[in-house]
């Protein structure tokens, strides 16, 4: 499949309503070891990308992802936006440098996840967004090797997502407000990951109803 960055308004709209409609939960996940205050930094950068959506669309992948990134770290604010904001930076800056194949996009978003890795000092198993991001990185560059279809590699990384959410669970924040609960911060799924994995649920379903 090819998919070209007129697809970036119904993605974005996709997105917007997987929050708002899980924005209760989020927000009380949030409460229960943050600030309280991710769904709606989340959804300033959100709606912000909904005012320029006919300007994305004019423009190429790796234009579009910078842009993208950089209107993130402005309205989002904060360690969300700096790591939402960096996940898309360095993979339009990436993107300069690989064909958009599929296995150009797993290239892509493994040096995107490497970046968001760098900036937040965090790795896999630390109860961050890290905790999705990593696998479905993972799960691309495997479907990739494989040369696995492109419906199924969708289907597979949205599955990947929800695994790394739920395994943020039992884990221990060391990152943000939630690691100075020390202990108490166990039992608890992570907003972060949370509002990641919907996101990237979002995308895999508007793609997969995408005709090729």
């Amino acid at each position: 499949m090819i998919f070209t960055p007129a697809l970036l308004p119904r993605l974005i709209e996709a997105i917007a309503t997987a929050i708002e409609t899980n924005a209760e939960e989020v927000t009380a996940l949030d409460q229960a070891i943050g600030d309280g205050d991710h769904v709606i930094n989340l959804q300033r950068g959100i709606h912000a990308l909904m005012a320029q959506r006919d300007e994305l669309v004019g423009l190429d992948w790796p234009t579009a992802w910078q842009k993208i990134g950089m209107t993130l770290m402005s309205t989002i604010g904060g360690a969300s936006g700096s790591l939402f904001g960096t996940l898309f930076v360095a993979m339009g800056k990436a993107a300069r440098e690989q064909p958009l194949t599929q296995q150009g996009f797993a290239a892509i978003f493994s040096q995107a996840v490497a970046a968001v890795k760098q900036r937040g000092r965090s790795d896999i198993g630390e109860k961050t967004l890290l905790d999705v991001l990593g696998p479905v990185a993972d799960a691309l560059q495997s479907a990739a090797t494989n040369a696995t279809a492109c419906a199924a590699m969708l289907e597979n990384v949205a599955d990947t997502a929800v695994a790394g959410v739920e395994s943020t669970r039992d884990m221990l924040a060391t990152k943000g407000r939630a690691a100075f609960l020390e202990e108490r911060s166990r039992g608890h799924i992570d907003a972060g990951a949370k509002t990641t994995q919907l996101m990237i649920s979002a995308v895999a379903g508007v793609l997969l109803t995408t005709p090729a």
